[in-house]
């Protein structure tokens, strides 16, 4: 088969296209590089002009007097540009409802192209998207990203990027795309709940892991225990990195002599990755109830990870609590215990360690989980 993957900004699409590969298939992944994390694309169709530092300053501006994003509008033109070779592709599968990074109505217009000169579509519920954040405006979740807007903890400006996803211009994306597409597929128990209703669900893919690339060692315990947590400021408020920071200030306070803290901000995909080789817990993010990208990652590598694993997590998969992944919520005192239980039970981090790598080996592997992509690609059947 031929597929056109297109969207990337987590490593999901890169791990599926090396599946996809592997099995003898002929893969096109198109996207931005997602700024700074910079993830490898075959062709980038990221804004260069208006994103460069010596004119942002303009770009900013005009966007606040206008609402007039340039950024958005040289994505799409970018992508444009691209579309005659992008044709007579078997399956386009994109990564989320706004994969191109442009604008609602620019987006609508590309896709119709994109639909009219290639054979399936399918959708991604990966990311921020329309049905995840009414699923959360609604209520539906017992916490979720929109729980710092409901309890006014930030100004309601630092959310326009979260909700502009319920305006009418993203709402009438998200209409097309459940109109014309030829199914739609969760990553993860975030995005599978909101779909559960939905007639073009074909079901949940668990998030593809490059295994191998990812080394196991097991963690040595002797001397002091090692906590690493990389904040994204752009999504600070929406992975709740207050609550670990809050943490992690009591836990060095009360155990200055048992632990040994990394903090970093920002870092590019292919650092990141190997920042955190040398620790022993990653704090991963709050506000979910399965694991992301990230924590997949670290989990492979054999890292006792604080993140998404909620009662539905465990549901799904069979699993004990706090036996794979230590389950993060918004609470500083809840963090502040889960992080003193490990260190003042060290060989649970080893079993824990050992739990994480042998579950993303069975659960989420790159392969396998290329194969059930075909399957759904070609069936078009729920799973």
């Amino acid at each position: 088969m031929r597929i056109l993957l297109v969207g990337e900004y987590s490593g999901l699409h890169n791990a599926l296209k090396a599946g996809l590969v592997e099995l003898g298939h002929e893969v096109l992944l198109v996207g931005t590089g997602d700024g700074f994390k910079n993830y490898p694309v075959d062709h980038d169709h990221g804004a260069k002009l208006f994103a460069s530092s010596f004119i942002k300053p303009f770009v900013k501006l005009i966007h606040k007097l206008s609402s007039i994003n340039l950024i958005q509008l040289e994505n799409g033109l970018r992508f444009k540009k691209l579309l005659p070779q992008l044709r007579d592709y078997d399956v386009v599968q994109l990564i989320n409802e706004n994969s191109i990074k442009s604008n609602p109505y620019q987006e609508i217009k590309i896709l119709k192209t994109l639909m009219e000169q290639n054979n399936k579509l399918f959708l991604l519920s990966c990311g921020t998207d329309y049905s995840s954040v009414k699923f959360a405006k609604d209520g539906h979740y017992r916490y979720s990203i929109l729980t710092p807007f409901f309890n006014n903890e930030n100004p309601k400006s630092n959310y326009q990027f979260i909700m502009k996803y319920l305006s009418m211009p993203y709402k009438k994306l998200h209409d097309f795309l459940f109109e014309n597409m030829d199914g739609v597929i969760a990553s993860d128990i975030d995005y599978h709940l909101p779909l559960l209703e939905q007639e073009k669900y074909l079901g949940m893919v668990p998030n593809p892991v490059q295994i191998a690339a990812l080394k196991y060692k097991p963690l040595d315990i002797e001397g002091k225990i090692h906590i690493f947590h990389g904040i994204n400021s752009t999504n600070y408020i929406k992975k709740g990195n207050r609550f670990f920071e809050e943490a992690l200030e009591i836990i060095q306070k009360k155990y200055p002599e048992k632990i040994e803290i990394t903090s970093t901000k920002d870092m590019p995909y292919s650092v990141y990755i190997n920042a955190y080789n040398k620790c022993h817990i990653l704090l991963d993010q709050i506000y979910s109830y399965d694991q992301g990208y990230n924590a997949l990652e670290a989990m492979a590598k054999g890292k006792v990870v604080l993140t998404g694993a909620e009662k539905e997590w465990l549901d799904y998969f069979g699993l004990e609590n706090d036996t794979v992944a230590i389950n993060a919520i918004p609470d500083t005192t809840q963090i502040v215990k889960k992080l003193e239980w490990l260190l003042l039970n060290p060989d649970m981090i080893q079993k824990i360690s050992t739990n994480a790598r042998a579950f993303v080996l069975k659960e989420h592997d790159h392969l396998a989980s290329a194969k059930k992509y075909l399957s759904l690609w070609q069936n078009e059947e729920k799973v």
